[in-house]
């Protein structure tokens, strides 16, 4: 049996993630006094950047569980927006502003997209293609 070729998804994903958490940490450690948010608006730059060649790698699959992949990215993709939003409600309520909330704010969005599509894709990858 073959296994089928798959871009490496997991992988760019678990790495997109981490270059989240490090511009999060380094955000974190400086907040509230005035940060620099040059390392964490690349950090973030290139997360996205990776959470979107991802998806258009995935994109590309056809012999693939897509049903599967979408019936699991669904269920986490409630789970992580919903600890992204109180992520955001944190932040907010401990007085972040200005240019420092917005860069946390879309961190917290590539995180909430992210972690549901390793999840997915770690489930569909070993489901039968098609199903």
């Amino acid at each position: 049996m073959t296994e089928r070729r798959l871009p490496p998804v997991g992988e760019l994903a678990i790495v997109s993630l981490a270059l989240i958490v490090a511009g999060g940490i380094y955000l974190a450690a400086h907040i509230p006094q005035p940060v620099s948010l040059t390392l964490p608006i690349v950090l973030l730059a290139v997360s996205a950047a990776i959470v979107v060649a991802n998806l258009v790698a995935l994109s590309r699959v056809h012999d693939f569980a897509w049903r599967t992949f979408f019936t699991v990215a669904r269920w986490a993709s409630l789970a992580y927006m919903t600890t992204a939003a109180l992520l955001a409600y944190v932040f907010i309520l401990n007085h972040v502003r200005g240019d420092a909330l917005v860069v946390t704010l879309l961190s917290l969005v590539v995180y909430a997209v992210n972690v549901p599509l390793i999840l997915a894709f770690g489930v569909a990858r070993y489901q039968p293609a098609g199903d």
